[in-house]
């Protein structure tokens, strides 16, 4: 009997083979991992994996110089829906870093993502669906080293005076046709990546800042790389985007202070970046 009873242990503690294990991604003890982690695939693997479940492909663009680091930008009919609601759409797109610095991939978890970006309209339901979609298209993925507690997530900012979600910043003003044409005309449409319509009046853009700021990926970690390209919000007459330093420390949670700081000038240069298709 003592020896069942400790068979039992070990498989409700997933010690055995067959015992119940979190899925990467899943809330534990409260907290839930920033990106999922999995063996290195190329891009076209990659893409094979996503669209066997259903995501669709938006861009594949490299982070880098080198083309070690590349960002596929991806998204669902299910995405959509759950983006197409006032101040939310930013929630429309999901992310896979093709690392071939650290031989891995990387794959933002929509669990917090979607906490964060959608705030009381969060549905964990619908959250849930796309984690179990990405573990089924890759196999063995592992929870990431960066993690937040999933409850604060709607509330969360790196510190006291910092911007949260809805501290959004305004790169620009006018009708939204024309702000989708004056992104698309800026440098012949070479720094969008995709545009991907939500409504007739709500239009996600991918787009690529400069070289040079982009650069801060690898001072504060290639692991996290997928966090380029940025994207504006266009809706209705205004095109909007996440403040940098909401974005970049959601995306880099465990980033100290005195690492954000060898990074200072480079929100304020994503800000200038993304006004530049708006003048």
């Amino acid at each position: 009997m003592r020896h069942i009873s400790i068979l039992m242990l070990f498989w409700l503690f997933g010690m055995i083979p067959g015992g119940p294990l979190h899925a990467a991604g899943e809330i534990i003890d409260g907290k839930v991992s920033t990106f999922l982690v999995g063996k290195y695939l190329t891009k076209a693997q990659a893409q094979t994996a996503l669209e066997s479940q259903g995501f669709s492909l938006l861009s594949a663009e490299k982070v880098d110089k080198k083309g070690e680091l590349t960002t596929l930008v991806f998204t669902s009919p299910a995405l959509t829906r759950l983006a197409d609601k006032p101040g939310r759409g930013f929630a429309a797109v999901l992310r896979l870093l093709v690392n071939g610095i650290d031989k891995e991939i990387a794959i933002t978890n929509p669990l917090y993502f979607l906490k964060a970006y959608l705030q009381d309209d969060f549905d964990e339901a619908a959250a849930t669906r796309l984690l179990e979609q990405i573990n089924a298209a890759f196999p063995n993925l592992k929870n990431g080293k960066d993690a937040l507690e999933f409850t604060k997530l709607p509330k969360y900012h790196f510190m006291v005076g910092m911007p949260y979600y809805g501290d959004t910043i305004t790169v620009g003003k006018g009708e939204h046709g024309t702000l989708l044409e004056k992104a698309q005309a800026y440098r012949k449409g070479k720094n969008i990546l995709f545009t991907l319509k939500l409504d007739d009046q709500t239009a996600l853009l991918g787009y690529t800042i400069g070289k040079r700021t982009a650069k801060f990926v690898k001072k504060i970690g290639t692991h996290n790389a997928a966090v380029l390209p940025y994207v504006i919000l266009i809706e209705k007459e205004t095109a909007r985007i996440l403040d940098p330093k909401y974005y970049l420390a959601l995306n880099y949670p465990s980033l100290s202070m005195s690492e954000f700081m060898t990074i200072a000038t480079v929100p304020g240069a994503i800000e200038k970046d993304c006004k530049k298709p708006f003048k």
